[in-house]
């Protein structure tokens, strides 16, 4: 492993160190470096594939990611949910549809789709292909054990244990049929789960999204340790990502314990209400973020969505106010279009320079103002301060505001960060017309 994420591969898996993991395990070493120090960046197949994606697909989606957006930090190429399933075929999921698993209850890629995970090699083939392109490698899970691995009572590897004695049938999904959660209490419980990422280990995966996790994050959170545990004990560096839903602030001081990412809303599309109720949820989220914790405001749908189906309905305004805000809150950059079909606009949109940086460098992000369908958002930079400027509202708006009230003195130098260019010095305030759902982005330094 290469980049950002070069780690001893015994590293402590979480947003604490390896102290910290430690403390509650017995476990004496080093402490580590975090993992995920700053907001992930990548590419996910959900937006635009559903549940069907294959491996040709996968490779090529891959390719384009390599060559276009991993110069910009763009490194996490993830196959999402029912890989599984050979006969996946859009945005539902079929009742008690056989899944591809092996003898001990373990997911593997259904071999039409994915033809190289053949004989038991899973996804060891396409990852180390992504590998070999410069990125990194992800899956998604759901929370549990099979139902079809229930039915058939297989054991669970390296126990005597069978998967009936672990699963609990009262705790189950309310969208997706195809797995049961596990009763952690039970003996066998921490195997099963060890055995997981273990294979996922050996596949040389780097990334795990898992779902149904925060519904409500109450029930689940002895399994969330459970994924945190398993993945130490697998003895490779993986990122935790949870999803879906709102995670309970009730638990924010748990959640960036045991996962670098978790979604803080349901999933995320082209829709600007969905986009506009993200501006709350981010505020709400932003005292709990740091380095190797990050509130996920989940994936960017942009480009060629829905199975080839339709462009993204946001308007080039909303596209840039989307950027702006997951930027300028430091959620994680993962694109969801097709990317065989991404437009100079979208990659100019994915890979200014300029944007990136606020994303993956600023600090001491924090709201400044919130006032009549205006929104004001402010960071540290390593010279003066960034500044986004939303309007939020159906009508265009005048914004003003002072520059003594961003801690800065009179005559300032204005950067505009999108177009990547500097304006005429200002003096007492920054002034601008925004445009109904717009946006505009600046870097301030004293003149």
């Amino acid at each position: 492993m290469t980049g950002k994420w070069q780690l001893n591969r015994r590293a402590l898996i979480g947003g604490a160190t390896a102290t910290t993991f430690a403390a509650t395990s017995g476990i004496s070493f080093a402490a580590q470096p975090v993992l995920a120090p700053t907001p992930p960046m990548g590419w996910n197949s959900w937006n635009s594939f559903a549940t069907t994606i294959t491996e040709a697909q996968a490779v090529e989606n891959a390719h384009i990611m390599a060559d276009k957006l991993l110069p910009s930090g763009y490194d996490v190429f993830t196959v999402d949910i029912q890989w599984y399933e050979p006969n996946a075929d859009g945005y539902n999921y079929r009742k008690d549809a056989p899944l591809t698993m092996d003898g001990n209850g373990r997911l593997l890629p259904a071999p039409n789709r994915f033809p190289s995970s053949e004989n038991g090699k899973g996804f060891k083939p396409l990852s180390d292909q992504v590998h070999k392109m410069g990125l990194k490698f992800g899956v998604h899970i759901m929370r549990g054990i099979p139902r079809q691995a229930v039915a058939q009572n297989v054991p669970i590897l390296g126990t005597t244990v069978r998967a009936q004695d672990i699963a609990n049938t009262n705790s189950t999904c309310t969208w997706n049929g195809d797995m049961y959660g596990v009763d952690m209490t039970k003996p066998g419980a921490q195997a099963y789960y060890n055995s997981v990422f273990k294979l996922f280990a050996d596949w040389g995966v780097d990334f795990v999204k898992m779902d149904d996790m925060s519904r409500p994050y109450g029930d689940n959170w002895r399994e969330i340790e459970a994924a945190h545990k398993a993945i130490a004990a697998s003895g490779r560096p993986m990122i935790l990502s949870l999803s879906p839903g709102e995670t309970d602030l009730n638990w924010a001081h748990h959640v960036p314990k045991y996962a670098q990412m978790w979604r803080i809303s349901d999933d995320f599309w082209d829709d600007w209400k969905l986009l506009r109720d993200q501006f709350q949820r981010l505020e709400n989220w932003n005292p709990y973020r740091k380095p190797g914790a990050w509130p996920d405001a989940d994936m960017l749908p942009l480009g060629l969505l829905a199975m080839g189906q339709r462009k993204t309905k946001f308007t080039p305004d909303e596209q840039q106010t989307l950027m702006t805000l997951w930027s300028i809150a430091r959620s994680p950059l993962i694109m969801g279009g097709d990317l065989r079909a991404m437009d100079q606009a979208t990659l100019d949109l994915l890979t200014n320079p300029e944007v990136i940086a606020v994303n993956q460098k600023s600090s001491n992000n924090r709201v400044l103002f919130k006032r009549d369908g205006q929104i004001g958002w402010i960071a540290d930079a390593p010279k003066g301060r960034y500044l986004a400027l939303f309007n939020i509202s159906d009508q265009p708006k005048a914004v003003s505001e002072l520059f003594k009230l961003m801690g800065l003195k009179n005559k300032v130098k204005v950067r505009d960060i999108w177009a990547r260019k500097d304006l005429r010095v200002m003096d007492t305030a920054l002034k601008t017309e925004l445009r109904p759902h717009a946006s505009a982005f600046y870097h301030l330094t004293s003149a």
